[in-house]
């Protein structure tokens, strides 16, 4: 028998979950820590607009002139873009440290404290590029460590049967900031002087709503049961457990969880025993299934962040643009629509794709998507690569061209549903509890390194002579890493929707060469309580917390 895939891991993992786990404290939990999301897309969908308010290129020099050539301009933008990222991998670095010494919760009200103090640095810079720079750095801080707590703590509370879902609405906030942060600048450039610093520093000041939001939203919410475990508070835990899932202690569907968690972690503190401080980083890097797991998620980052999607998301404007879109508002206005195709994009992949027809199948989709959009404007810029220079055109260049703005929007489409939704939780559902914030923390720092490089390196690529690949040279770049990708994808991620986390470890014990391919189905029903325990069946479950006795 194969593993069943799609809509059946779905149905099944769907009917062995009570009703009562899906209550109103689940959706609690779920929009005060998929909410975080919001952080990465306000500052994506904000910064690359701010870069183009008149305002703030008057105010921090943003143009060519007798001292500042296209090249050195390039350097400058890129470097306001791209320091939240260099900051962001520094918050990344040290938030499996907070994540895993403090809890979940009292992590995510340090960063949140973090990054209000970087956007006041920010929107008080007052012509000062260095305080610029500061604040978007001390952003950085902030913002990096959302990926890494957030998608840990949706994956650590929700249920199996709907993990994705959960994990995929930190993603789809991501496009949420991007959408209102477009939207606002947009707004800005309409109303507000473009002579006055209010027009970009008013819609930055959404990061602080967003953060005083979270922040007060945590002071209601439950700690993780699963890092309460790891931290030795096993009474707490089972009653966090149970009010989450919204279930009786004792009830099968809890008991199995928390037999799950604590045999695993207590095989993980006998597989490690006697190595000290640098035991989590030993188990990551020495033991085979846990070395594929930390090379499968850096290399889904290295793959996403350089197939092109995420740097449209960042410099918008100027893809539309290159494509004809040349006013100010025209430009904004196109944005700000892209914004609302990923979110909507992101909803749909959250709810309809990446739990019912698994993960793998989700992001080849999107995938697929991307590199026809990106194929597509590769070719168009090589046939017409001087679209702007031009004043009129024929109607095939003119149709041609709109149809390169549309696919623009179809790479939004493919980067929500594909890349954009695995790259987050991929990541935090396949470690083992102990070195989950770790992994995490350091697949989302690799995410940032390459998110800074390639906010850095967009704007030379697009250039017309050295070191640029020009405009139809960088869509041809984007379109080969996201073939390559789809390969990737194929031959070595695994699917994990229906999987239990602690079913996880069978999965990745096998020969590296079939995890990819066959691993699902080669592992159904092992390795976890509650993968092989019904909710009702109770006579089984005795047996096998008699079995676990001694480890919980």
């Amino acid at each position: 028998m194969g593993h069943p895939v799609g809509p059946n891991i779905f149905k099944m993992a769907l009917a062995e979950t009570p009703r009562e786990a899906f209550n109103w404290r689940l959706v609690y939990a779920v929009l005060c820590f998929g909410l975080m999301g919001a952080a990465r897309g306000l500052d994506e969908g904000l910064i690359g607009t701010t870069v183009t308010q008149k305002s703030f290129i008057s105010e921090f020099k943003l143009s060519t002139s007798k001292t500042q050539t296209a090249t050195q301009l390039a350097n400058r933008i890129g470097n306001i873009t791209a320091m939240v990222q260099i900051g962001s991998v520094g918050g990344a670095l040290v938030a499996f440290i907070f994540a895993d010494k403090i809890g979940r919760l009292w992590a995510t009200r340090q960063l949140c404290f973090i990054w209000i103090v970087g956007v006041i640095i920010f929107i008080t810079a007052n012509g000062h590029y260095g305080q610029i720079l500061a604040g978007r750095f001390v952003m950085g801080l902030g913002i990096g460590q959302t990926t890494v707590v957030a998608p840990a703590y949706l994956t650590e509370v929700a249920p199996r049967s709907i993990r994705g879902l959960c994990v995929c609405i930190f993603s789809g906030s991501v496009y949420l900031g991007i959408m209102l942060g477009y939207f606002a600048s947009w707004g800005t450039s309409l109303h507000v002087s473009n002579k006055s610093s209010l027009q970009w520093a008013d819609p930055t000041i959404m990061h602080i709503i967003f953060a005083g939001l979270i922040l007060i939203l945590s002071i209601f919410a439950l700690e993780s049961p699963r890092w309460l475990c790891k931290a030795g508070r096993q009474d707490q835990a089972a009653l966090n457990m149970s009010k989450i899932r919204k279930l009786p202690v004792d009830h099968p569907y809890v008991r199995a969880e928390l037999i799950d968690i604590n045999d695993q972690l207590e095989r993980e503190k006998e597989a490690t025993m006697g190595s000290g401080i640098l035991g989590p980083f030993k188990e990551l890097f020495l033991i085979g299934s846990n070395r594929y797991r930390i090379i499968l998620g850096l290399m889904c980052q290295l793959l996403g962040q350089w197939s092109g999607a995420n740097s449209i998301t960042i410099y918008a404007p100027q893809f539309f643009q290159l494509l004809g879109k040349t006013g100010q508002s025209e430009k904004l206005f196109a944005t700000a629509i892209l914004g609302v195709v990923k979110f909507a994009s992101a909803l749909i992949c959250a709810f309809f794709l990446v739990d019912f027809i698994g993960r793998k199948r989700a992001l080849s989709l999107g995938i697929i998507i991307q590199l026809t959009a990106m194929l597509y404007i590769a070719i168009f810029l090589t046939a017409v690569p001087n679209l702007t220079s031009h004043p009129t055109h024929t109607p095939s260049v003119t149709h041609a061209a709109t149809g390169a703005i549309i696919m623009i929007y179809f790479s939004g489409v493919g980067w929500a549903l594909g890349w954009n939704s695995i790259q987050y939780l991929i990541g935090a559902e396949i470690f083992p509890l102990r070195v989950r914030a770790l992994g995490t923390s350091m697949i989302m720092c690799f995410h940032f390194v390459n998110q800074y490089g390639n906010s850095k390196a967009v704007p030379l690529m697009l250039l017309a002579r050295a070191p640029g690949l020009k405009p139809q040279g960088t869509f041809w770049f984007f379109a080969a890493v996201t073939l390559v990708g789809l390969a990737f994808v194929w031959f070595f991620v695994p699917e994990t929707a229906g999987k239990s986390l602690e079913g996880m470890d069978e999965m990745f014990g096998l020969p590296w060469h079939v995890i990819g391919r066959k691993g699902a189905g080669l592992t159904e029903g092992k390795g976890s309580v509650a993968e092989v325990v019904g909710r009702s069946d109770k006579e089984r479950l005795a047996e096998l917390e008699a079995e676990h006795a001694d480890r919980i």
